[in-house]
């Protein structure tokens, strides 16, 4: 909830100038774009419910790797697409320049090779090494449900494409600007999750659980923490475009940077935590060129 309702909400407050309310950002005027905003949020929720899965087959390493590399290089394209399939006068297409193709590919591109990696480490280890390193590694199921995780998860971006014009303009400070969108988008995705808890609450019989006090204090201070982490990514992704308005190419692609560098950090935990022991040296340097390329794309596109 933290994450999803109260921490977007009061992000999205950094957008309200003085003398204006949160609620005038909810006309009629832009309701259509509202409720895309939310809709893709919940599809979103959707990638994330999956993305925990890819971990469990995959480990974080290779899991986050395909899950949030799929995720880069689909949610920058299909956002200006699905923008431009409803309102072409926008021209949404236009972003999508050489240099941002060239961005999404390269991506892509350090994703398959972190795969290629996973494949070899697959290969290469015994079943009891797998087991080690990930209770349940299962490398077929891991891939394809990293991918469907990954291209729910893009939607975040589209998300933000439908409501990136939820603001006060001129009076909204650039930073903040993408702020409210992303307060709905998260209104989706605590919907989706919201209904599967309920969902699981009902199935395994654990509505009593909300009932125990005794454990609602450490839940709500870690949660409150957890919650904190992850929002600061989506808060910074706002901030960072604030310093992007005067290069088109990089602002197209922040989304794509932002899930890149997340790949680049899971598989330093990856390795920290040990998920990768045992494999081979050429496993080991197959990975890590997979890393420097990801590096590598979040710089190319500004250089062409």
């Amino acid at each position: 909830m933290h994450a999803w309702l109260v921490l977007p909400f009061l992000g999205a407050l950094l957008a309200v100038p003085a003398d204006h309310s949160f609620c005038e950002l909810f006309t009629a005027e832009n309701s259509f774009n509202i409720w895309m905003t939310i809709f893709f949020g919940v599809l979103w929720g959707v990638g994330g419910l999956t993305f925990g899965l890819s971990m469990r087959y995959l480990g974080v390493a290779l899991g986050q790797s395909i899950a949030l590399g799929t995720c880069a290089g689909l949610g920058t394209i299909m956002g200006p697409v699905l923008l431009n399939i409803f309102f072409p006068e926008l021209n949404a297409l236009d972003s999508l320049t050489f240099a941002v193709l060239v961005g999404v590919a390269v991506t892509l591109l350090g994703i398959a090779i972190i795969g290629v990696a996973g494949s070899m480490k697959a290969s290469s280890l015994s079943e009891e090494e797998k087991k080690a390193a990930v209770k349940d590694f299962n490398f077929p199921k891991g891939l394809a449900i990293a991918l469907l995780a990954g291209f729910m998860s893009g939607c975040f971006n589209v998300g933000l494409e439908f409501g990136k014009e939820i603001n006060f303009g001129e009076l909204t400070d650039p930073m903040f600007r993408t702020l409210p969108a992303t307060f709905l988008v998260t209104l989706g995705g605590f919907v989706t999750n919201a209904i599967y808890c309920f969902y699981q609450n009902q199935k395994n019989r654990t509505w009593g659980d909300y009932r125990k006090c005794s454990v609602w204090a450490n839940n709500i201070l870690f949660c409150l923490l957890a919650g904190a982490l992850w929002y600061s990514q989506f808060f910074g992704l706002s901030l960072g475009k604030g310093f992007l308005t005067e290069s088109p190419t990089l602002l197209t692609l922040s989304f794509c940077i932002l899930m890149a560098l997340n790949v680049v950090f899971s598989n330093v935990w990856g390795i920290i935590l040990k998920e990768w022991k045992g494999c081979s040296k050429q496993t080991i340097i197959v990975l890590l060129i997979g890393i420097v390329v990801l590096i590598v794309s979040s710089f190319l596109p500004q250089l062409i």
